[in-house]
């Protein structure tokens, strides 16, 4: 421990041997933030990652440069699926320590795998999507939405809590248990998710009553004695019981024909055109009120039909408005000098390809393809050189997906769609790889990457020359 004043190593002395200054409260504070430290790397072993994040906090309330518990905390985050709080306190310990610091590994991590961190990007959007569904109380949609993010990134307790939560408000038990286990798995002990599973757990049905039922057929009281009686006697007498009730009925049956039944069928013929009358009268009434719910179902039709018409435009105004919000901030960082084109890259890769061929307009595609041309040649050599590296090191999902963008932007890179070929030649996807190695034929004849292609072909089809 070194003080704060001059920087020289304490001794277990309350003052600074080296300038004298009182540290006893120092040491104390540092001792405790140690102590929260150490209190919540325990907690995150055993999955308590709640308890993990109350104790690391604390820990950084008492001093906030203890590096370790801040990465610490931001590991524990990311295992919750909240990226963003695990990429703030990484980026924070970075700049509070610049070298040897693990963050650097971790940031690296994600900023080093674009597909990864863009589906981070969108599960976010999705849950804040889903979160201003439930308050315009679209709960439906809020669902779709939860399932998406809970599927792009199963780690997201919040999404589970909340995914459950409109579960338990439609009364779907099993569904809101399932969520809060799988929830649970992630983060043992937190607080919103064991509340919600004792809810739901009051809820469901028990086999109380049923295990009660089954052992009342077997075993019951007599006074102050239990009897119990085997299960094939209490069915002989149930036998015994159905025979004396047929008896009984055969004999009110005979009494009946002798000495009831002539005056009987009578009334009976009287109530019987009494309650044809009545049912007939019924039967009108109702083929009025059916002839009524028909014309509210043929409206009711109608209007589903308006609102869904509602709806598909709303979706296409919603796609029009994310599709202008992307391109605007690429243009926004295209026209700042100090962006990475890389990053631009990105934000106009967002853009709804669909929306882009059938209904953005002149000026819309206009703007994109003068962007996309004015980064296309430092994007393309990017890509090329990253696609490249990962193909030698045998990663050819990051070598498929930069290639890929290389030749998207530089189609005269035929070095970028042979080694694409390859890419998906050595991942195993060799349909895929004979159509690319075809195109390298088609697009650069009579050159060596044609003919290594032919070759390719032909070891792909099992041909022999």
């Amino acid at each position: 421990m070194f003080c704060y004043k001059c920087g020289c190593v304490l001794s277990e002395k309350d003052f600074c041997t080296g300038c004298g200054a009182d540290v006893g409260l120092y040491k104390k504070i540092m001792y405790t933030a140690n102590r929260f430290y150490n209190d919540g790397l325990d907690k995150a072993q055993v999955r308590d990652l709640s308890g993990s994040v109350a104790s690391l906090r604390q820990c950084l309330k008492l001093n906030k440069n203890h590096i370790e518990a801040r990465n610490l905390l931001g590991l524990v985050y990311f295992e919750r699926g909240d990226v963003v709080a695990a990429l703030s306190e990484w980026i924070m310990s970075k700049n509070i320590r610049s070298e040897k610091n693990i963050a650097d590994d971790y940031i690296e991590m994600l900023q080093n795998n674009p597909a990864r961190f863009d589906t981070y990007k969108q599960t976010i959007k999705k849950y804040n999507m889903a979160l201003v569904y439930c308050q315009q109380d679209s709960l439906d949609l809020a669902v779709i939405q939860l399932k998406k993010v809970v599927s792009m990134n199963p780690k997201y307790v919040q999404a589970r809590q909340l995914l459950a939560l409109l579960y338990i408000n439609t009364q779907e038990w099993e569904r809101a248990k399932k969520e809060l286990e799988r929830a649970l798995r992630i983060d043992m002990n937190n607080t919103i998710t064991l509340r919600y599973l004792k809810e739901v757990d009051e809820m469901m049905p028990t086999d109380e009553e049923h295990i009660k039922k089954r052992r009342e057929a077997v075993v019951y009281q007599s006074g102050n004695d239990t009897v119990i009686q085997p299960v094939g006697k209490k069915e002989a007498a149930g036998l015994q019981t159905i025979f004396n009730i047929i008896i009984g009925i055969v004999l009110g049956v005979g009494i009946a024909w002798f000495l009831v039944l002539p005056s009987q069928i009578q009334k009976v013929t009287s109530e019987s055109n009494d309650k044809y009358r009545e049912v007939s009268e019924q039967l009108d009434a109702k083929t009025v009120e059916v002839n009524e719910l028909t014309t509210q179902i043929s409206e009711l039709t109608a209007e589903k039909t308006d609102l869904t018409n509602s709806l598909n435009a709303a979706q296409e105004a919603n796609a029009a408005i994310e599709a202008n919000t992307d391109l605007i901030e690429a243009a926004l960082m295209y026209m700042n000098d100090t962006q990475d084109e890389l990053v631009i890259a990105d934000a106009l890769e967002l853009i709804d390809k669909t929306y882009m061929e059938n209904e953005a307009t002149e000026s819309f595609r206009n703007l994109y393809d003068a962007i996309k041309t004015g980064i296309g040649p430092v994007v393309a050599k990017e890509s090329y050189n990253v696609g490249y590296d990962a193909f030698r090191t045998e990663d050819y999902d990051t070598a498929v997906t930069n290639l890929s963008r290389a030749y998207e932007y530089n189609p005269k890179n035929g070095e970028a769609l042979y080694n694409l070929g390859n890419a998906y030649n050595k991942k195993g996807e060799t349909e895929k790889a004979a159509e690319i190695y075809e195109q390298v034929i088609e697009l650069f004849p009579n050159t060596e990457k044609a003919r290594k292609s032919e070759t390719y072909i032909r070891e792909i089809r099992g041909e022999t020359e």
